[in-house]
């Protein structure tokens, strides 16, 4: 698994936590829904960390609760 599908996997999972649909998170957050779309879909490889932090804070966990999970600690070292 990338970072990227990593990513994408954990926002549709709090998506679904919460029964809200990645056009409704982008309501949410404050971001265009055009952004949440193309971080889940293939145009964005590295979504910003702010753009990630906005989602945290219109789902009301921290950065730390959104990279907590087996997905991000089974992730490979990028530089070895």
């Amino acid at each position: 698994m990338t970072l990227k599908e990593a990513i994408a996997n954990r926002i549709l999972q709090l998506c679904e936590e919460r029964s809200v649909t990645p056009y409704a998170l982008a309501i949410m957050c404050g971001i265009d829904n055009s952004t949440v779309y193309s971080i889940l879909g293939n145009k964005s490889n590295s979504p910003e960390v702010a753009t990630i932090k906005k989602i945290c804070d219109g789902l009301d966990i921290t950065l730390g609760e959104f990279f907590s999970t087996p997905e991000f600690d089974a992730l490979e070292q990028e530089i070895q």
